[in-house]
C-alpha cells in the first residue's frame, strides 16, 4: 500500500483541471509534481492558486512525466482527444483520473478500454455530480430499497454555458464569452462540443447507477442547433428500457447556473420507484421522498459525505492504496453504458428517428 502520491495534470482544456488539481492538493497523501498544456497561459491560473514553481510547468507531455515522475495523472482534454491521449499514456502504466465525459464516441471509449487493458493501466472518469449529497443520498435510499424497483430518470441539466465560467465557477462577462466562442472546443463538433455531449453523458451515466446497470432498448433524440453554431444548445433524449420510458434533457442557457440559483426547469433528478418517487435537484440541502407510507412526500436532509467520498481525488487513491477496482459512474464499466445512450442519441438527433442502443 503507497502512502503518497505524486501527481501531474496533463491539458487545460477543460477548466474542471484547477479544481481537481486543488483536491491533490487538499488531499494529505498527495502532491501536486507538474502541470502541463500546449498553451502556457492556461496554466495560470492554477499555478498561481497551487504556488507552483516555473519549473513545474511544461508544455511537452513527455518531459513533464520524465522530470514530474507522477505516481498518477489527471486529464482534462477536450472530449475529442480523450481516447488520443489515453491511448499516448497507457504504455506508461499510470493511473489516469479523466474528467468527463468519457469519450466523444463509444469507439473511442472502446479503445480507450482496450488501451487501459492491454497495460493494465486503471481507469477512472470523473462525473462531478457523483460527489453532491442529495445524488449519493438518493443512490443509497434506492439501494436501501425504499422507493422499490427503478422504473423511469427523469433529468434536466445544464448551465448558461460553459464559457460563462472558468475553475471554481469564477463568472467571466458575456463580452468574453462571445470573444472565446469562434475558438472554444464546446463550440467545434470535431472536438466533441454541444449540450448533448456534454451534459448527457451525466444524466444516462449516473441513471444507469440509479438503475442498477439497466441496459436500455433504443433511444429517440432532438436537438436544437441555433444558426451559425455547428454544435446544439439544447437536447431532448427519450431511453425506453424494457420497463418503460425515462427522459434526460440538456441545457446550454438555462436562465441561471444551478450552483448560483436554481433554473426552473430545477437541474437534477427525479427518480420514479415501483414503490415511491425521489427528487434530488443539484446541490440541494434535502430531497424529497414520497413513498406508499407517505404519498404525501418527506423532505429528508441530505447525507453528510465522509471521506473518500466526498471527491474524484480521495475516492481514486483510496481505490489505489486499497487495490479495489473503481466502481459505480467512474468506472469504464459503467460509463461505457452511458456512452452507448449519448452515442445513439446523437446518432438518432442527426437521422431524425428512432434507433436500436448501438453496440
Amino acid at each position: 500500500m503507497k502512502s503518497n502520491y505524486r501527481v501531474a495534470g496533463i491539458s487545460f482544456e477543460h477548466m474542471h483541471m484547477e479544481d481537481n488539481l486543488k483536491m491533490v492538493a487538499q488531499h494529505a497523501n498527495c502532491e501536486v509534481v507538474g502541470a502541463c498544456d500546449s498553451q502556457p497561459s492556461r496554466m495560470l491560473d492554477a499555478q498561481r492558486s497551487l504556488g507552483l514553481s516555473d519549473q513545474q510547468l511544461y508544455t511537452d507531455w513527455f518531459q513533464c512525466i520524465e522530470e514530474s515522475r507522477p505516481d498518477w495523472i489527471v486529464l482534462c482534454p477536450a472530449t475529442g482527444d480523450h481516447a488520443l491521449w489515453v491511448e499516448r499514456l497507457a504504455p506508461l502504466g499510470l493511473p489516469l483520473l479523466l474528467e468527463k465525459p468519457m469519450a466523444a464516441s463509444l469507439a473511442d471509449a472502446d479503445r480507450m478500454i482496450a488501451a487501459c487493458a492491454a497495460h493494465d493501466v486503471v481507469l477512472a472518469i470523473n462525473w462531478p455530480l457523483v460527489w453532491v449529497p442529495s445524488h449519493r443520498t438518493t443512490k443509497r435510499l434506492i439501494d436501501q430499497g425504499v422507493i422499490g424497483e427503478v422504473l423511469e430518470v427523469h433529468y434536466y441539466n445544464g448551465n448558461r454555458g460553459p464559457l460563462w465560467h472558468t475553475a471554481e465557477k469564477r463568472e467571466v462577462t458575456a463580452e468574453e464569452v462571445q470573444q472565446q466562442k469562434p475558438s472554444s472546443w464546446f463550440y467545434s463538433k470535431a472536438r466533441g462540443g454541444g449540450s448533448l455531449l456534454d451534459y448527457l453523458g451525466y444524466g444516462v451515466t449516473l441513471g444507469t447507477w440509479f438503475m442498477n446497470c439497466k441496459i436500455p432498448i433504443e433511444v429517440t433524440a432532438m436537438v436544437d442547433q441555433p444558426e451559425g453554431l455547428e454544435v446544439d444548445e439544447h437536447s431532448i433524449t427519450i431511453v425506453r428500457y424494457q420497463n418503460g420510458l425515462s427522459k434526460f434533457e440538456t441545457r446550454w442557457g438555462t436562465f441561471t447556473d444551478p450552483w448560483t440559483h436554481q433554473p426552473q426547469p430545477r437541474c437534477g433528478f427525479v427518480i420514479v420507484g415501483s414503490e415511491g418517487t425521489i427528487s434530488s435537484y443539484d446541490y440541494s440541502a434535502s430531497i424529497l421522498v414520497q413513498t406508499r407510507q407517505c404519498p404525501e412526500g418527506e423532505a429528508v436532509p441530505a447525507d453528510h459525505i465522509d471521506p473518500p467520498y466526498q471527491d474524484p481525488v480521495q475516492y481514486f487513491v483510496d481505490c489505489l492504496r486499497q487495490g479495489r477496482e473503481i466502481e459505480g459512474p467512474l468506472s469504464p464499466k459503467i460509463s461505457r453504458i452511458g456512452q452507448q445512450i449519448v452515442d445513439t442519441a446523437h446518432a438518432s438527433a442527426q437521422q431524425k428517428r428512432t434507433l436500436r442502443l448501438l453496440s
